[in-house]
């Protein structure tokens, strides 16, 4: 049967850290430290509304982050440095190897999702603004069950969404959490290892595959499934 890919979007497809240049221009040196806690508190206040059963959309946790850090770093942003900072979040960039691999994909017509914690109509934006929309088949977004990756239900959700059984379903993140949920689902999953310093959870549990960049994706799904 054809393969189905379910393809995280931060982190994996855009580039979560794209408002460097921005924090850089208000923060200065703090930037990359700013950048980093922001992103490790919003997908923190992911998981523990998830366990909460306390759920609000994946935009309040990016934007609770956002205060977070602030008081954190003793950065006095104002209200309107604020807003651009989260206004850029609706426009981050794709990855270099993005759009390449989704061609290629896209030729082998393997079915492709965007599959996300972010709710349908900001991942949506964020695929348009990176031109890649036209490669995927739809938005699967876990705003539609109230709830967060890792989560069972919310693979189960995916499944059910675009009707495919798990033999015959991927997920591709960059996020260990991520491709560590889909597995326990039952789910094949590749992990994109950007950086040869990012570590794998050493849970037990590891991914179906693992490649440097998206480009590899395809032959490496070629080569496990053959």
């Amino acid at each position: 049967m054809t393969i189905t890919l379910a393809f995280d979007i931060y982190g994996t497809l855009i580039d979560t850290h794209g408002v460097k240049l921005s924090l850089a221009a208000m923060v200065g040196e703090k930037a990359d430290a700013f950048s980093n806690l922001w992103r490790e508190k919003q997908l923190e206040y992911s998981f523990r509304r998830g366990l909460m059963q306390n759920y609000q959309d994946f935009a309040v946790c990016t934007r609770d982050a956002l205060e977070y850090c602030c008081k954190q770093l003793d950065e006095d942003l104002s209200p309107e440095q604020k807003q651009q900072l989260l206004q850029e979040y609706r426009t981050l960039p794709a990855f270099p190897d993005v759009e390449p691999c989704l061609q290629q994909l896209k030729a082998r017509d393997y079915r492709m999702f965007a599959f996300s914690n972010g709710a349908a109509n900001a991942v949506t934006g964020l695929l348009q603004h990176a031109g890649i929309e036209k490669y995927f088949d739809g938005v699967v977004s876990v705003d539609e069950i109230k709830s967060f990756k890792p989560n069972p239900e919310v693979y189960n959700h995916f499944l059910k969404r675009t009707g495919v059984n798990s033999a015959n379903a991927w997920l591709v993140s960059s996020n260990p959490f991520d491709v560590i949920g889909a597995i326990s689902a039952g789910m094949s999953a590749a992990w994109v290892q950007r950086s040869p310093k990012a570590v794998f959870d050493p849970w037990g549990i590891e991914p179906t595959i693992t490649v440097s960049s998206l480009t590899q994706l395809d032959a490496g799904i070629s080569d496990y499934t053959n």
